[in-house]
């Protein structure tokens, strides 16, 4: 089975940044499950069905990579796939106060799963969903920062 970690999100859209943690995680594990979280408090554009099709879709090809959705604490959800790690990506500064709270919380609820902070590429430090779903509501060209086809969900998704 080798070592598994997790890389959490709502992917509410996939990004290439989310796409390049994916390819950094899958160096690092045997195992990488790519885990949506079905948190509808967010309110997310996308159903969560649409979001996993998304990332199985992307990251088709790609040995090692699992994709789940998940209810709930993510520690649990850690615990019940025998996950070592929890990946979560880190652009800027700003990020690192709200992931270092989560980090210590989730070893306080398991301390047996790690989490692991990864930098992604220069090119998508600035890059998030939120800023992908304002670019395509405003009419923007989004096919540099997702995959192409899911550019055209945002085109047809956003009228």
């Amino acid at each position: 089975m080798g070592r598994i970690a997790i890389y959490p999100g709502t992917f509410d859209p996939l990004t290439n940044g989310h796409l390049d943690v994916i390819r950094r995680g899958l160096s690092l594990f045997d195992t990488l499950i790519v885990a949506v979280a079905c948190n509808e408090r967010k309110q997310p554009l996308f159903d969560v069905g649409e979001r996993v099709a998304m990332i199985e879709r992307a990251t088709r090809g790609m040995k090692g990579v699992r994709v789940d959705r998940f209810d709930g604490l993510l520690v649990g959800y850690a615990r019940r796939q025998r996950a070592a790690a929890l990946i979560r990506g880190l652009r800027a500064v700003s990020d690192f106060e709200y992931e270092l709270q989560m980090a210590l919380m989730n070893r306080k609820l398991n301390p047996k799963v790690e989490a692991i902070f990864l930098m992604p590429s220069q090119q998508y430090t600035y890059l998030n969903s939120s800023v992908v779903k304002e670019i395509a509501r405003m009419g923007g060209p989004v096919k540099d920062l997702v995959p192409p086809f899911v550019a055209a969900m945002l085109k047809r998704k956003l009228g």
